[in-house]
């Protein structure tokens, strides 16, 4: 099955961890800037990066992004 992204929850598992968003830029050496965009869906994470916040965070990398089912799926012949 075909997924779409939706909002970014990195807030929300930020917060269950209870780490803060600088804390996660200084473990991952990003700007702090870099994981805003993130939460505020201004950029979304790549996936070697999602492994990472998921690793550094003790999250599954599928709890970092809603998930929406395309049932609208386009089937090749």
């Amino acid at each position: 099955m075909k997924f779409e992204l939706g909002r970014c929850l990195l807030n929300e598992r930020l917060m269950e961890s209870g780490k803060s968003a600088e804390w996660l830029a200084e473990d991952l050496l990003f700007k702090p800037e870099r994981v805003y965009d993130f939460m505020e869906n201004k950029r979304v994470m790549p996936l070697k990066i999602a492994i990472s916040i998921a690793d550094s965070i003790g999250c599954d990398v599928h709890a970092l992004y809603e998930l929406i089912p395309n049932k609208y799926e386009v089937r090749g012949n």
